[in-house]
């Protein structure tokens, strides 16, 4: 690990330390109720709890398998949109300033109409997670391919390459760099939407654990799995963000 890579961890762990450091001194001063803050000692027994019992394993494959087929149908149905409108001024012209102007709404407000058509099951998670994690994907896929420089084209078919190779060794390393970042995007805005969702409307799920605990006023537990998810997110975010780079180098 190189110094400045070192450096930034340092801070980063610094931020957390500071937070926990808080927690620590509001809940042992009796500064903040402990039925809003729980002590951390509490929140560390039900976290190790919800780990060893595994209670904290089935919503966790509940929410990762409506991540998984949500960013699915966000990657297939944005990238092929996408690169469709790519390949007409008139269609990006038309199309773009659209999703851009969609992408604006948010979203989550049609959740009770995804409650009413799919129930309370991970249809309605998905359907939401799908249409958030669309726009990025969509929109940076009419950028990345709809603006690739005039010149590497014109120099690709003056040296003969003409349809999947020229996609294959012009078109898709110009524009990969800002698909993935939609990619990125929109597999966060997946996961955000269909835990958000989890709280709003479900029977399963991380999100639904939360709210749950919160109703049972049990704050120590509910805390638990606040960090339980924010380590999850963590997690996988960094492991999209390191496919990002990699990709990068196609």
């Amino acid at each position: 690990m190189t110094e400045s890579k070192l450096r930034i961890r340092l801070i980063q762990l610094s931020m957390f330390a500071v937070v926990f450091l808080a927690w620590f001194i509001a809940t042992e001063t009796e500064s903040v109720s402990n039925l809003f803050l729980p002590k951390l000692g509490n929140v560390a027994v039900d976290f190790k709890e919800i780990l060893a019992s595994g209670e904290a394993w089935s919503p966790l494959w509940i929410t990762l398998f409506e991540l998984a087929v949500a960013f699915f149908n966000a990657v297939v149905f944005g990238s092929s949109i996408g690169y469709l409108v790519s390949r007409s001024k008139f269609l990006m012209r038309t199309f773009e300033p659209m999703f851009s102007s969609m992408f604006a709404v948010p979203l989550i407000i049609f959740y009770p109409l995804a409650l009413l058509f799919f129930g309370l099951g991970p249809g309605s998670k998905i359907a939401i997670g799908s249409a958030l994690g669309f726009f990025p994907v969509v929109l940076n896929t009419i950028n990345g391919f709809g603006h690739v420089d005039a010149g590497y084209m014109r120099v690709a078919r003056s040296m003969g390459a003409k349809g999947f190779p020229m996609f294959r060794r012009v078109l898709l390393p110009a524009a990969l760099p800002i698909i993935l970042t939609g990619y990125r995007i929109g597999f966060i805005l997946c996961f955000l939407s269909i835990v958000g969702g989890e709280t709003i409307g479900s029977f399963s799920g991380l999100g639904h654990q939360i709210v749950f605990y919160a109703e049972s006023m049990h704050t120590s537990m509910m805390f638990a799995y606040i960090i339980f998810i924010v380590i999850i997110a963590y997690i996988l975010n960094s492991l999209v963000f390191y496919m990002e780079r990699k990709g990068n180098y196609y």
